[in-house]
């Protein structure tokens, strides 16, 4: 039985990586062990870690479920300078995505569903669990 899980991302610099991921996810870590290390629970038992190292190209991406994805994009692209990048959209498919990549070349992204019934389930979910 699988229970919790756990992502990484390296970057180069920890403290410029700290910092990047804090304004992406709008808060500090949940748990910093160690230097070179830090730890965010995005959901009960579902931990991003980013780790001072060498990022390996082509990973992810790590998409984020998020309620407002146009405003999201909005406030990274200004909080974090990223480039602009573009939300695409199928009819089949029950979410809107985007995908970018932090500076040290993390592949991450954003999505959100078309229906608000959808997320307000998905977020109901998040709350039992």
């Amino acid at each position: 039985m699988i229970y919790e899980m756990t992502v990484q991302v390296r970057v180069a610099n920890m403290t410029e990586g700290q910092r990047y991921y804090e304004t992406l996810l709008n808060r500090p870590p949940d748990f910093n062990p160690h230097d070179g290390f830090a730890e965010w629970e995005l959901l009960p038992n579902c931990w991003l870690q980013v780790a001072e190292g060498t990022s390996t190209e082509g990973n992810g991406p790590i998409r984020l479920g998020v309620m407002d994805l146009d405003g999201e994009r909005t406030r990274l692209i200004k909080d974090l300078n990223i480039e602009h990048f573009e939300i695409f959209e199928r009819d089949e498919v029950p979410v809107r995505w985007a995908t970018f990549s932090d500076p040290w070349g993390n592949r991450l992204g954003l999505f959100e569903y078309k229906d608000e019934e959808a997320t307000y389930e998905k977020l109901q979910q998040a709350v039992r669990r």
